[in-house]
């Protein structure tokens, strides 16, 4: 085992020290190193207002007691694959290998394959964290710590190991459950009500392989979306985690799970201050569904969505501030086209609980169980609708889309120079076909490509470059400012707003 010293520390003498302490010692009773143009230095006003602030709330003097609670639950798990003859370990990232994404938001799992391999079938390590959740030695991870794994061991905080087997994994919330037999173990429990933002947190695992490591921090953030998946609600939290805290548990100062510890931002490969972790909420659902069916199933309506941005709510007349998702296109045979949802419905409730957004959407039907009947709030045209629907289950793998990259050109195709199109009919199809984009040309800013078929612009379905014109003008001579197309390109069917302005 090599140490490599990465700097010299800094070492201050006793005098410096005495200096430093007396410094902290005057900030933390309040007194100001910056005060306001003319204002009167009282530190002593200070110190009694932050201290009206802070009565009754917990500031604990340490970890120690919570520490000795929480941490013999917690385990290290060390799993071995069978691996490709091109690969060194278990790659942990969700993002493509050498993206952007892949060098900021890295999954922790921490590879241990040997370098230089010979070719052929060989063997990848990986080591992550976990905590049990219950007596009989059932245990919480991260799917990426387990997925592929021909074997996972376990090992205890009394320096015990255990094999443990799959029960089953959620790739789309990356949560895992693994069973461990023969013996009664220490266990935690998930926290009944969410974090704070500010409150004190405590991240327990095994990073780099240093089983039973303590850090603490706050909760910094909740809500946050990293792009990892259409069920993303992290909480962020500052305690310091690396490679190998996958799946390891952050606690409250209660000594109950508040999340899973499962993505860290880390442009250098290690910690920074910024970690997330899977809400005990999400947590509770996808266990209980794993526990019982060794799988997770969830509801599903069956509709393209996105958000409402300002541009597209004015093109659909709502009321600022309405939120919703817009449904960009009902899928075929989807329990959405059987209860008469339309493209260019927004949706608003479920249940009569609002919809913030097309992310809020998702999360809300993906709780929800298959052939469960639900209410959706909608707003067509301005008008406010209620519609009954029964969730069907989301499938396994997604519905191929459309492509329309194929389609020929047509020689009678219009020219749109102010768009910066070249469009032509879509023939037997509906819609029309997007030929040319000019690379200078506002269409261009849109995202519109060649192959993408315009099928409605402002709401009125278009079959030909005249009726997009034709469109266009009404839209400009009515006032608005911007104009809705619904577009159907290869990944998908989308609503632009585009300005008319620029048109």
């Amino acid at each position: 085992m090599s140490v490599e010293i990465h700097s010299r520390p800094r070492i201050l003498s006793v005098r410096r020290l005495a200096l430093l302490a007396t410094t902290v010692a005057g900030l933390s009773a309040g007194a100001y190193l910056f005060a306001p143009h003319n204002a009167p230095y009282a530190p002593a006003a200070l110190a009694q207002n932050l201290s009206e602030q802070t009565q009754g709330v917990a500031r604990p003097a340490g970890f120690a007691d919570i520490v000795e609670k929480v941490k013999p639950a917690v385990i290290s798990v060390r799993i071995k694959t069978a691996a490709p003859a091109e690969t060194t370990g278990t790659e942990n990232s969700p993002f493509p290998r050498g993206s952007q994404m892949d060098q900021f938001f890295r999954r922790f799992g921490m590879p241990e394959g040997p370098p230089n391999t010979p070719r052929g079938r060989r063997f990848g390590q990986a080591q992550g964290s976990g905590f049990f959740i219950s007596a009989d030695g059932y245990a919480v991870t991260n799917n990426h710590v387990v997925e592929n794994a021909s074997t996972v061991e376990i090992a205890t905080d009394d320096g015990k190991t255990h094999t443990a087997k799959v029960i089953g994994a959620d790739p789309r919330t990356d949560l895992a459950l693994i069973k461990v037999e023969g013996g009664s173990f220490p266990y935690v429990k998930l926290a009944d009500n969410p974090p704070r933002v500010g409150d004190w947190v405590l991240a327990v695992g095994n990073p780099f392989g240093l089983g039973g490591t303590v850090t603490a921090g706050i909760v910094s953030a909740r809500g946050r979306d990293i792009g990892a998946g259409p069920y993303d609600d992290f909480i962020q939290i500052d305690a310091p985690v690396n490679k190998g805290n996958s799946g390891g548990p952050t606690f409250d100062v209660n000594g109950s799970v508040i999340g899973v510890n499962t993505a860290i931002f880390s442009p250098s490969g290690g910690n920074v201050g910024i970690a997330f972790a899977i809400p005990a909420e999400t947590v509770k659902t996808v266990v209980a569904q794993l526990r019982d069916k060794g799988a997770v199933t969830r509801g599903w309506i069956g509709v393209q969505i996105q958000p409402v941005t300002p541009e597209i709510a004015e093109g659909l007349g709502l009321k600022k501030g309405t939120g919703g998702a817009l449904v960009a296109e009902p899928q075929k045979d989807s329990p959405a086209v059987k209860a008469g949802i339309e493209a260019g419905d927004v949706i608003v409730s479920v249940d009569g609980k609002p919809v913030k957004d097309a992310r809020t959407l998702s999360r809300m039907i993906g709780s929800m169980a298959p052939n469960t009947t639900i209410k959706l709030g909608i707003v067509r045209k301005g008008a406010e609708k209620a519609l009954n629907l029964t969730l069907g289950e989301l499938p396994n793998t997604r519905e191929a889309r459309a492509d329309t990259g194929n389609r020929g050109r047509d020689s009678r195709r219009g020219n749109e120079p102010r768009l910066g199109l070249s469009l032509a009919p879509a023939g037997s199809e509906p819609g029309v076909v997007v030929a040319e984009v000019d690379p200078n040309g506002p269409a261009a800013d849109f995202g519109f490509k060649a192959g993408d078929v315009i099928l409605e612009v402002g709401g009125k379905t278009v079959g030909t470059p005249d009726d997009v014109r034709k469109a266009l003008g009404d839209a400009r001579s009515e006032g608005k400012r911007s104009v809705l197309m619904r577009v159907k390109s290869g990944q998908g069917t989308r609503f632009v707003a585009v300005p008319l302005g620029r048109a």
